[in-house]
């Protein structure tokens, strides 16, 4: 007699829902872009999705309250001269979010509490340094303010957004980076590039660790760090059938397990749930969500189940487990792009029958707070993220937040700012003389390395602030005017009054006159009865 084991798992009868169509977002012009990426970026305050845009691009942020039908004249994100490709919402600030555009900058926003009333042009901070798109924008988990960033001219580059200069420069990549994902803690960073390899490095210092073949396909993979160290991938096989794999950091070349999917085109998104282990594979063009648990013993990587839909998906996001509902024993939310405009939510539950918070569900979270600062960071400092139990509901801190940039003194030569392995000794060390002689001069020497770039961006802030100068003088005006007037009116008033006096001041005077000549001509008449009296 033959009987079958059921592993056991408290997620193995996790299901998938589809709220109503009134509880999602509906008339949501999608990106067209054909670069894999996915379109959308959900935090517990927004949900922030690509859309396509005349003369630019651009990306609309919801408040979660916002659901139903969207106008056509939302206010939207629209500072970019060219396609928006990747967005990510900072994890220490919910108002805060980083887009990266085929225009070649990055630049970082804040968003008001409330969304947004009209449309947002002016970023906090202008991030400049690639010479092709940027398809790639990844936070450190636990250092506040670093950014990651990476493009189609295959440089790899790590900001701190609070001074907008340059931390580390990684040009050790031979074709264009893929993904991008640290470790835990940060410490770490693991790469995979369209030379069909994967790469870890020191984000410090921008050296290669270790290197290895990923997947054999020449379609694009993606890689992410496991909370307990280990890198899972997805990508393709030679005869173009979708894979995964699970790896370990010191023997990259040789999978622990390698698992063939299917034969679809779509890249497929690996979205990782730290608390629970649990992985949501999501492909672009797929109708499917399959979710898979990281165990530690054989096979490692558990198949749980799929949520099936009609439609196929453009792009997804999921939600922090910051805004899952605790009470529903939601463990995880998905936002779903459709073709046809919708953006569909899917929330992901354990069923239980008690109304109690489930400690064994909810372990200790990613907390808003950041752990350390940029500076302790790059200084060779590590910390875990903190975390915070979600027991009596969560409150974002965000609104007292605000995200401030104190640049440097020569911010306009942006190559110069921070420290580069591999970049060429020669630029920098120009760049660091200009800046040198910048701060002993005054800034009266030229400044060397400002590219074409920055020369029309300078020459694009000139203009604008020609056009607030000219508002600025034409309301001066119209003040002035205004007070003329007033003058006017005040002085003809007065002119008034005076010709009113004066002529209260003349008859007064004629009465005096003729008051006088009666009193003369009375003394003449008495002169002249005296005279008579003597004769």
């Amino acid at each position: 007699m033959s009987f079958r084991v059921v592993r056991s798992s408290k997620f193995r009868h996790v299901y998938g829902q589809a709220l109503k169509r009134e509880q999602c977002y509906d008339n949501i012009r999608v990106s067209k872009s054909s670069w894999d990426s996915t379109f959308c970026a959900v935090n517990p305050k927004f949900l922030a999705i690509i859309v396509e845009s005349a003369g630019g691009g651009a990306f609309i942020v919801l408040p979660h309250s916002k659901v139903g039908r969207i106008a056509a004249d939302h206010p939207l994100v629209g500072g970019h001269k060219g396609p928006v490709l990747d967005i990510a919402w900072c994890p220490h600030n919910d108002n805060v979010i980083a887009s990266g555009s085929e225009d070649c900058v990055v630049k970082v926003w804040q968003i008001p509490d409330g969304g947004l009333s009209r449309t947002l042009t002016e970023p906090v901070v202008d991030l400049v340094f690639h010479q092709r798109r940027v398809g790639l924008v990844v936070w450190h988990p636990s250092a506040l303010n670093v950014l990651l960033t990476a493009g189609s001219d295959n440089q790899v580059v790590i900001w701190n957004v609070g001074t907008g200069e340059i931390l580390v420069h990684i040009d050790s990549h031979p074709d264009i980076v893929y993904s991008a994902c640290f470790n835990w803690d940060g410490s770490k960073l693991v790469t995979t590039c369209k030379d069909k390899k994967i790469r870890i490095y020191d984000p410090r210092t921008g050296e290669v660790e270790s290197e290895a073949v990923c997947h054999e396909g020449s379609k694009a993979t993606r890689a992410i760090f496991l909370r307990h160290g280990l890198i899972f991938t997805t990508g393709f096989n030679r005869s173009s059938e979708r894979q995964y794999s699970l790896r370990a950091p010191d023997a990259l070349s040789d999978p622990i397990v390698m698992v063939e999917l299917d034969t679809s085109n779509g890249v497929m998104f690996p979205l990782y749930d730290p608390d629970t282990n649990l992985i949501y594979l999501c492909g672009k063009g797929d109708s499917v969500i399959r979710y898979f648990e990281v165990t530690p013993e054989p096979p490692f990587v558990h198949y749980i189940n799929t949520f099936q839909t009609p439609d196929p998906q453009r792009g997804i996001g999921m939600m922090p487990k910051r805004g899952c509902d605790v009470t529903t024993c939601e463990i995880a939310k998905f936002y779903r792009l459709n073709n046809n405009g919708l953006c569909q939510v899917i929330s992901m539950t354990v069923p239980r029958k008690s109304d109690l918070f489930q400690e064994d569900l909810y372990p200790d979270t990613l907390a808003e707070d950041a752990a350390i600062t940029a500076e302790k960071w790059i200084m060779g400092e590590d910390a875990d993220p903190i975390t915070f139990s979600l027991k009596g509901g969560y409150v974002s801190q965000s609104a007292n937040k605000s995200l401030s940039v104190s640049k440097k003194a020569n911010i306009l030569n942006k190559a110069a700012v921070g420290t580069s392995k591999s970049a060429s000794s020669a630029t920098l060390g120009s760049s660091g003389g200009s800046s040198a002689a910048n701060n002993n001069s005054g800034g009266s020497a030229p400044v060397s390395g400002i590219t074409e770039k920055d020369l029309r961006d300078i020459t694009d802030e000139i203009r604008k602030l020609k056009a607030i100068i000219v508002k600025h003088e034409n309301r001066i005006r119209a003040l002035e005017a205004t007070i003329r007037e007033q003058e006017d009116n005040t002085d003809s008033v007065a002119a008034k009054s005076n010709n009113t006096s004066s002529s209260n001041d003349t008859k007064a005077n004629a009465a005096d006159s003729n008051s006088t000549k009666e009193d003369a001509n009375g003394s003449a008449g008495t002169t002249t009865a005296a005279a008579s009296d003597d004769v």
